[in-house]
């Protein structure tokens, strides 16, 4: 054991720790820390300092163990209990967090900084108006904070406030024009109200201020592709990855990624899918061009597609993910093609239909459905409501049946129904077929037996534009960027029609336009 250090020693040896500390050293300085706690194991300043280096190097739990050791010591040091709810919240543990920033609060009414990190655990959350009144709190004592200016910034968008959240990283950037973190939430409050070029302007600001920085970086690509800004965008778009804001991690493959350099004459590729199922319908249309370099394409994508994009042209062996991998010379993410092949807006593969149904399954559906007696509009009104933008993008069955004119026979092409909108499809006239839509490719036989196809920005509306059906996607006022600003035609899909959002919210509106030519 270590001989016991005194009083002296250990202050001597704190401070070299905290100076190492300071400088960056995190390594040296714990060591250190874990000197001392050698032969002090309750000393509160070497736990304290240690959970602080961990959680610094990115060791949230280390930093958590530190913390309760410290605390247990001194159970009203605001500071630790503040820390230890920053651990939390990297644990995903927001609930807990927020009652460590409570105890923090208890012991010092007046923390600031707590009461703002109190609205940030409330914002992970969802529980976006407990998050601004934490906001106001810690404002309503230090008015000068430009960290929770920005913050509630961020809250107030998520609330649709759009144009409070741009007053507020103005603000922000008002007592701290170096704030990154408030010229990047600035861009995105621009970007909710439309105005792109200025929210790219933003965007780049942040980006000068903090290179690499990802948050950034990523909504910089969505404003691009946006614009149509392709030869820009695609580059930037690789900052989805390891990127919070898409949860997506690059796969870890010992061959090499294929970026459009290298020849592919004589090789397999990979073609994995990496985001959602309506991404993985609309850029599977790469595949052929992929083949034509030479290559055997192998496309791997979800379970629920492969029963569709069986013989999709340019694939050579299609698995379900989760199966086990043939040897391959090299591999590319779905959604990295675009950069590889220089995709411009005047060069976006679009020949459709690219998908198509199944005679059996035509025939199938065309007994169940029964003689046609009026035109058929197919439906398709909310997505997955996990989505981060399902709020905006999905609509109540029964805002759609209201707007529904008798003279057209419906035909939902959902296969799920929420419970809310239980109620009103006895009186909405829409023929909604439940579990009988075993899989896409009941989806699509469905699609080719209606007239046209009414659908929210969800999976239906990539599938019905892959097949070549008449289509009209409802938009809300800022939709993805797949379907761009200011255009009601899809360069991705010649036969789709886009109808807009005029006002936040305004689907009625929406939908009167949708409906107000009749399909034919």
């Amino acid at each position: 054991m270590p001989a016991a250090a005194g009083p002296r020693d250990v202050a001597t040896l704190l401070g070299q720790g905290l100076a190492l500390h300071q400088q960056g050293q995190l390594a040296r300085a714990k060591a250190i820390y874990a000197q001392v706690l050698a032969t002090q194991p309750k000393n509160f300043d070497a736990l304290h300092l240690s959970g602080a280096a961990a959680g610094q190097a990115g060791d949230f739990a280390e930093a958590l163990a530190n913390y309760e050791k410290a605390i247990a010591i001194q159970p009203d040091h605001a500071e630790v209990h503040f820390r230890r709810g920053h651990a939390l919240r990297a644990l995903k543990r927001a609930e807990d967090a927020v009652a460590s920033y409570d105890r923090a609060l208890a012991i010092r009414p007046d923390y600031a900084e707590a009461w703002s990190s109190r609205g940030n655990a409330f914002k992970e959350m969802g529980r976006l108006e407990e998050a601004l009144a934490s906001y106001d709190r810690a404002l309503a004592i230090k008015p000068q904070y430009a960290g929770a200016w920005s913050n509630r910034g961020v809250a107030l968008q998520e609330l649709d406030r759009a144009e409070e959240a741009l007053a507020s990283c103005d603000r922000a950037l008002a007592l701290a024009p170096g704030h990154a973190e408030a010229h990047s939430n600035r861009g995105n409050a621009l970007k909710a109200l439309n105005r792109l070029d200025e929210a790219l302007a933003s965007f780049d600001n942040a980006l000068a201020l903090k290179p690499g920085y990802v948050h950034a970086a990523w909504n910089k690509a969505l404003a691009l592709l946006a614009l149509g800004r392709f030869e820009q965008g695609w580059a930037w778009y690789e900052s989805r990855w390891n990127n919070e804001d898409t949860g997506l991690a690059l796969r870890s493959y010992p061959q090499p990624r294929w970026l459009g350099r290298e020849s592919l004459a004589g090789k397999t590729i990979l073609l994995y899918a990496e985001q959602g199922l309506g991404d993985t319908i609309q850029f599977c249309r790469y595949a052929r061009l992929v083949q034509a370099q030479g290559a055997r394409v192998v496309l791997e994508v979800p379970a629920a597609l492969v029963p569709l994009l069986q013989g999709l042209a340019g694939v050579d062996q299609l698995l379900a993910e989760g199966s086990p991998l043939p040897a391959f010379d090299c591999q590319s993410p779905l959604l990295s093609l675009p950069l590889a092949f220089d995709t411009r807006l005047d060069s976006i593969p679009a020949p459709v239909p690219y998908l198509t149904s199944s005679a059996a399954k035509r025939g199938a559906w065309a007994s169940r459905l029964g003689q046609k007696t009026r035109p058929r509009i197919g439906l398709a009104w909310s997505g997955r409501t996990t989505h981060k933008n399902d709020r905006n993008r999905s609509i109540t069955l029964g805002e759609l049946a209201a707007q529904l004119p008798d003279d057209f026979d419906y035909i939902s092409l959902q296969k799920d129904l929420r419970e809310a909108d239980q109620a009103s499809l006895p009186a909405s006239g829409i023929r909604h077929f439940a579990h009988q839509l075993r899989d896409f490719t009941d989806t699509a036989a469905l699609c080719d037996l209606v007239d046209l196809v009414i659908t929210v920005d969800t999976s239906v509306a990539h599938l019905a534009g892959a097949m070549g059906r008449q289509t009209r996607v409802l938009l809300p006022l800022v939709p993805d960027w797949r379907w761009m600003t200011g255009r009601n035609d899809s360069p991705w899909y010649p036969t789709v029609r886009l109808v807009r959002q005029q006002a936040p919210g305004d689907w009625a509106g929406t939908l009167s336009r949708a409906l107000a030519q009749p399909p034919g």
